[in-house]
């Protein structure tokens, strides 16, 4: 063994160099010779595993093979076979220089620690990857979980490199962060509340990839296309992008669409204001009238037959019109918009319909619709509300109705 180390310090000498000039060129051609030895194992080594993952990727059913290679986890761990047998080759190299020799022991040390957190690093990508390809794991916020894993691992590799710099054990250096805990909490405040707020929004199911939202503090208002630790990435519909930190979706209030996209409709909710001095009793021939109107021709006949047995019996003076019952032009036609929309093919029969009168405001009587489609998709949702809207609006005057809208312009008199 002696020999090998001073091979060319003994034909050096012969050649009649001094034994100072032969002892550090003997280190120069071993470092070099070392070095490109290194690099040739490591250009095999890449190759052969890679050639040999490819053909175990070919003959395997499942993707996750392929994955890892995309994510170069055969070439992460082919370099780290080359500066495993470098290391062993570090006594003979430095045998004569006992200061190179522990200062090479740990930078291939920290560059051994630094290629294995590489390798954890694609095979948790690459595990990532996976996963999303899972229609259990697609909606889940895998992203965050692997960046949790990824800090432990870099808090492990960073203590270990600490302590091989050092020369101090791990046990010491953990003491020492316990008593620097408070300006480490300081430093990591964000990622720590990440941490936490992904789990609970994990657990909690609050917000999935894919999931329409709405927070207005943010200014988001589009689909989640990113979870990660610290931020959640969403997608407005105007293609813009709005970062939300994490802790955000647990400490403020927003507005998740699932809900309405996992059900059978979306609501429409919207009301037209009735000019209040438009509104009046319907006299018999106002009624008739009306009975020209497919949808509520049998509902006046009905109600007429019931209001006129109902005056008579009660003997009820009808000269005048606020004497007993009577249909009013807002009543007949809030019961025309109902049965319109019942029998408007957009709409879900199976969920609540409903026009209704909200409280009278200084902008008339609002009269609400309440209803659901049936098509939940933004485009056609807008266009069967405008088609609703569009019927009702120029339905109005038939009943003598006028909707409220503010003047547009004031005239004065002299």
């Amino acid at each position: 063994m002696e020999f090998d180390r001073h091979f060319f310090y003994d034909y050096l000498i012969d050649f009649g160099f001094s034994k100072n000039i032969s002892i550090y060129l003997n280190l120069f051609f071993l470092v070099i010779i070392s070095l490109i030895l290194t690099y040739l194992i490591d250009i095999i080594a890449r190759k052969v595993l890679r050639n040999i993952s490819i053909r175990i990727a070919k003959s395997s059913k499942t993707s996750f093979d392929d994955i890892l290679i995309t994510n170069k986890v055969p070439t992460n761990v082919a370099h780290l076979i080359p500066v495993l047998i470098f290391f062993e080759l570090i006594p003979i190299i430095f045998f004569d220089f006992e200061y190179l020799r522990n200062f090479t022991t740990k930078l291939v040390s920290i560059i051994s620690i630094l290629l294995t957190l590489s390798i954890a690093r694609s095979i948790l990508n690459s595990l990532k990857d996976f996963l999303k390809k899972l229609p259990r794991f697609k909606d889940k916020p895998v992203d965050s979980y692997i960046q949790v894993f990824m800090i432990f691992a870099w808090l492990a590799g960073t203590i270990l490199a600490f302590a091989i710099i050092t020369d101090q054990s791990i046990w010491k250096f953990f003491t020492a962060l316990g008593a620097a805990s408070a300006i480490i909490i300081l430093i990591f405040k964000d990622t720590i509340l990440g941490f936490v707020a992904s789990i609970q929004v994990s657990v909690n199911d609050m917000v999935r990839i894919g999931d329409w939202i709405t927070f207005e503090k943010f200014g988001a208002d589009g689909d989640v296309i990113e979870i990660s630790l610290a931020t959640v990435k969403v997608q407005n519909f105007d293609k813009t992008i709005t970062t939300i930190p994490t802790y955000a979706l647990i400490s403020d209030s927003f507005k998740n669409w699932r809900g309405m996209v996992n059900s059978q409709g979306r609501r429409i909710k919207r009301a037209l204001n009735i000019k209040m001095d438009s509104i009046h009793y319907l006299s018999d021939d106002e009624i008739n009238n009306l009975k020209s109107i497919h949808l509520i021709e049998n509902y006046l006949t009905d109600k007429q037959e019931n209001i006129n047995t109902y005056n008579e019996e009660k003997n009820i003076n009808k000269n005048f019109l606020l004497n007993g019952r009577n249909l009013t032009n807002i009543g007949v036609f809030r019961k025309y918009a109902e049965t319109y929309i019942e029998n408007h093919p957009a709409i879900n029969k199976n969920m609540m319909i409903m026009v209704r009168q909200l409280a009278p405001t200084s902008q008339g009587l609002p009269l609400e619709i309440y209803a659901f489609s049936a098509d939940k998709r933004w485009q056609n949702y807008e266009y069967i509300i405008a088609d609703i809207f569009d019927h009702l609006l120029a339905s109005v005057q038939y009943f003598n109705l006028e909707v409220f809208e503010l003047p547009s312009r004031i005239t004065t008199t002299n």
